[in-house]
């Protein structure tokens, strides 16, 4: 008999329907209402596994002024549940601002195990290390996109993105870490399912003609990292104006190589 708790967050489908656990149906059917993104959405889902809680809407635009209805629900003696329109809620989706004051009011919570976009995608993909840093969606402004890929070339990154961004992404990643190895789902539990692992040349011509649906990607980590760390500090430091010298000093101090070397770099830089 499992614990009984206030609040639940519930994992739904991120895209193959029957891809919810018994427990979750059950959860769903018991609780007293349902905190959902789009009802319009999670309705399908309700409708199908024959689910008559009522729902409210929760999400990124209301959050804040639905807190505390939820909260005085709950203290009335009433259960909760909180959806996202597919996979996991709380990773890239709202809840963040609900669960906090959960929390501060010492409300009983609990979330189920279930669909998730990520470890969907990794268990499917080759790794030599179990390490990755999963950003959420790509940033939009070429500035942050270009801070994100140097600063993360040493680990694997996974990330969001949507069809219409995706090239232009892999584009400017194979401009500033040269032509990597990536994997990339798209569709992931759905009848178009792909996923594809490859260098970024390869696989922009593999979709020159456009990609459909949703989209998780992976940068595998630098295989020269040192090699690039040092050619981005270099490239940093040229634009604050420090001399040749004094760069070469630098990063022969920090990374324990040769001056001359470095030097040398940096000239070609």
């Amino acid at each position: 008999m499992a614990k009984k708790f206030d609040f639940y967050i519930v994992p739904t489908p991120i895209g193959n329907i029957s891809d919810i656990t018994y427990r979750a149906v059950e959860i769903l059917k018991s609780v007293d209402m349902i905190a959902c993104e789009d009802s319009r959405v999670t309705q399908k889902l309700l409708n199908h596994y024959n689910i008559k809680t009522k729902t409210i809407s929760y999400h990124k635009y209301n959050e804040k002024q639905r807190v505390d209805k939820i909260l005085e629900f709950i203290k009335q003696g009433n259960t909760v549940a909180l959806v996202s329109d597919a996979g996991m809620p709380m990773i890239c989706d709202p809840g963040n601002i609900l669960i906090t004051e959960l929390r501060k009011n010492n409300i009983s919570i609990t979330s189920l195990a279930g669909a998730c976009a990520i470890p969907t995608f990794l268990s499917q993909i080759p790794r030599d290390s179990e390490e990755f840093t999963f950003t959420g969606f790509f940033p939009k402004t070429e500035e942050k996109s270009i801070e994100l890929i140097t600063n993360h070339a040493s680990q694997n990154l996974v990330f969001y993105e949507s069809p219409q961004r995706i090239i232009k992404t892999l584009e400017l990643v194979k401009n500033i870490r040269g032509n990597i190895k990536i994997a990339l789902s798209r569709e992931l539990t759905k009848l178009f399912e792909e996923t594809v692992v490859d260098n970024i040349s390869n696989v922009l011509d593999y979709y020159k003609d456009g990609i459909k649906g949703e989209i998780v990607c992976m940068l595998y980590a630098q295989d020269n990292f040192q090699q690039f760390d040092i050619q981005n500090k270099i490239n940093i430091l040229k634009k604050n104006k420090f001399s040749t010298k004094d760069i070469a000093k630098i990063l022969s101090t920090l990374y324990k190589l040769n001056k001359n070397d470095v030097y040398e770099l940096t000239m070609k830089g």
